[in-house]
């Protein structure tokens, strides 16, 4: 196999010669393969490696080209990988997004560009997979202007050659085609009549929207009034508007004869903007208080943010790092610092915050794999530093004499639950330091030990199965599925009386306690209450708390299947008590056994949580969506317009969870990958007999 050849270690002059750009886009648009092809390109060997869409963590890769220092980062397809790619999108300047000419665009992209339009990120579209046989570019193009708003315009056209592949580029700017019939090596020509129709369909439309973003007022006037523009000029116009985020170009790029790629990595040079020119993510002192200014400044405090960490069999715990401010040695102690918990309500095990003082060891640039040596990082630069090992995905690094924070990237919902049980005695051992290890690298992994198991919290079945072969190829811990447990309560329904009689006699003091108890339900939401009408001194004072402790204990044990009690009021009617043998144990553990003997379907009853879930998808899917929350036993609460994404609606729902369980997964097929949702307990409800019989016929829970 051919690879890319490693070139020299890439040394940036200064802040304003660095680039960072991330590719985005679905699984099977041949992002992957670009990746490759301009990798190749900036290091000067036109032989891609072979490479494949299914990456599920960022690829990176830096490389110098005429004095500028490019990093592309290849993040993955899979909608469940969303987290890595927003950390791509947070190491990077710039985006290109990648679609496939047969495909169009996907509502996983659409999402992600909605999300760089929030923050101005520049970004350009690249079309891909143009030899295929169901490729229509000019169908791609309106698919991409349609969901991408105003300012996307193609800068050039796909020319079909002779045998139906694209070996030829019409660049509308210049009026000029460009061949890659040998090898990938461009060949420059005039247009031809031939051409004339691409040019009058496409170049208007690009040079109006140039102009609008132009800061000269008069070109639009000389446009109109037919002067031709020069091409210095509207170039100028392009750059400035590119890096400020307010134009998209159209590139269609081959990968069969690499037309295009030349064009796609001048543009990456020479419109991105540097690090100087991108807002920096808010950065506050780690013991609290106002945000700290910081700018893209080597000689700054030190910032910078670990977007990516993975273990590597011979060199250990790799962490991909993009500085933000300040340098980056690796003969000087850095402080790390993750708070996740400050900005996430549930974050499960594995991500309790962390503040400590280390020394990392080697600091190199990327190259797909490979570490090359440099021994620092300046402001603005993405590179891997080695042996930090308690550093986990999102966590800063910074001056110890100056701790930072940096607020973390959006994180994506872990919503898909998995319950698992380890197969052995020995994967159990394991399993504890082989979670924690997982959850320090993937800041989407939520685990909860909440209901006596395990719960995998992913953000879907892809994610699922790279947990579990990681689980297994890496740490040698094998588990089983299960089902998983929905925290239930339970509740009495009617009024019920019994009594607690605790009486043994093995020599010596014995164990003598009577009590008679009354239960009866509450209002919902009340909670637990405990009253006494003992008379005559039944149960001595002393041990009334006692029935009382034992009461509650019982409780929140649970009575009907080992779920706790809500909204019971308990009363101590009567007792009997032993002037030797009673004791504040006999009485807890008769008012626990008349409890107990209270219980039955007829006197209790399960509530289920609900959720109140909130789930945005296209309009032409809401219908379907509302119909699926309903068989779910779902009580529609209304719906309307997302804000700030046309032709999309936000439905909220009050779902049971035991009808959550593989929502996740449901969701997608419903709304052809559109829809995504929320959720959070909102209160419970009783089950339905039917299902309450099911449930108790599995047995308590614990």
């Amino acid at each position: 196999m051919t690879t890319v050849t490693t070139p020299r270690v890439p040394v940036p002059s200064g802040v304003e010669s660095i680039r960072n750009v991330v590719l985005v886009g679905p699984s099977g648009a041949g992002k992957s393969r670009l990746f490759e092809h301009l990798v190749g390109s900036l290091a000067g060997s036109k032989a891609p490696r072979a490479g494949t869409d299914q990456n599920v963590g960022l690829r990176a890769a830096t490389v110098e080209r005429e004095g500028v220092v490019v990093t592309l980062m290849d993040a993955p397809g899979n909608p469940d990988f969303v987290g890595e790619v927003r950390a791509g999108l947070r190491a990077a300047d710039a985006a290109l997004f990648v679609v496939s000419a047969a495909d169009g665009v996907d509502a996983t992209t659409r999402g992600l560009w909605h999300e760089c339009s929030v923050v101005g990120m520049a970004r350009a579209v690249v079309i891909t997979q143009l030899d295929a046989s169901d490729a229509d570019f000019e169908a791609t193009l309106a698919d991409c202007q349609a969901h991408f708003g105003s300012g996307v315009q193609p800068l050039g056209i796909p020319v079909a050659g002779s045998v139906g592949a694209v070996s030829s580029i019409a660049d509308l700017l210049l009026g000029e085609i460009h061949d890659y019939a040998d090898g990938g090596d461009r060949l420059v020509r005039q247009a031809g009549p031939e051409h004339a129709a691409a040019f009058d369909t496409y170049r208007g439309g690009l040079i109006e929207g140039i102009i609008e973003e132009s800061e000269d007022d008069g070109l639009m006037d000389r446009y109109l009034e037919g002067e031709e523009l020069p091409f210095d000029v509207l170039e100028k116009d392009l750059l400035t508007a590119v890096a400020a985020g307010t134009f998209h170009p159209v590139l269609p790029v081959s990968a069969e004869t690499g037309a295009g790629v030349g064009v796609l990595v001048h543009l990456i040079a020479v419109a991105f903007p540097h690090p100087g020119l991108h807002p920096l993510p808010t950065v506050r002192p780690v013991s609290g208080g106002a945000p700290v200014a910081v700018t893209a400044d080597p000689d700054g405090p030190l910032v910078a943010e670990v977007v990516h960490t993975r273990s590597d069999p011979y060199m250990g715990h790799l962490s991909l790092v993009r500085i933000f401010s300040g340098t980056l040695r690796s003969d000087r102690a850095v402080h790390v610092s993750g708070h996740l918990d400050e900005i996430a309500a549930v974050i499960g095990e594995g991500h309790a915050g962390h503040d400590e003082d280390v020394r990392p060891g080697a600091v190199g640039a990327p190259f797909d794999g490979e570490l090359l040596p440099k021994g620092q990082g300046i402001a603005g630069e993405v590179v891997v530093v080695t042996k930090l090992s308690s550093a986990q995905t999102s966590d800063t690094i910074s001056d110890p004499d100056r701790p930072l924070l940096v607020t973390p990237w959006a994180l994506p919902d872990a919503l898909l639950p998995t319950a698992v049980h380890p197969v052995t005695r020995a994967d159990e051992d394991r399993m504890p330091a082989a979670f924690r290890d997982l959850a320090a690298e993937d800041p989407s992994l939520r685990i909860e030990h909440g209901t006596g198991q395990v719960v995998l919290w992913t953000t879907g079945p892809a994610h699922l199965d790279l947990v579990l072969a990681r689980l297994r190829e890496r740490y040698n811990v094998s588990v089983e599925k299960v089902a998983v447990r929905v925290p239930m309560k339970e509740t009495p329904i009617a009024t019920a009386h019994a009594q607690g009689r605790h009486v043994k006699q093995s020599g010596g003091h014995g164990q003598f306690a009577v009590v008679h108890l009354t239960m009866e339900p509450l209002p919902r939401g009340t909670g637990n209450e405990f009253h006494e009408t003992v008379v005559g001194g039944a149960v001595p004072r002393q041990f009334i708390q006692s029935v009382e402790k034992g009461a509650h204990a019982q409780l929140d044990k649970g009575l009907l299947a080992g779920w706790p009690v809500v909204d019971a009021k308990v009363t101590l009617t009567d007792g009997k008590a032993h002037s030797v043998d009673s004791s504040d144990v006999a009485f807890q553990t008769a008012a626990a056994l008349a409890l107990k003997e209270m219980a039955s379907a007829a006197t209790m009853a399960l509530l289920e949580p609900i959720d109140t879930v909130r789930v945005t998808v296209d309009d032409e899917f809401l219908g379907a969506i509302m119909t699926d929350a309903s068989t779910r036993r779902g009580h529609i609460m209304g719906s309307e317009p997302a804000e700030g994404e046309e032709g999309r609606s936000t439905l909220t729902a009050a779902i049971p969870q035991l009808e959550l369980l593989d929502y996740a997964i449901a969701l997608r097929s419903l709304a052809h990958g559109t829809g995504r949702f929320t959720r959070e307990l909102s209160g419970y409800e009783q089950l339905p007999d039917r299902l309450a019989k099911e449930h108790l016929a599995g047995g308590k829970h614990s």
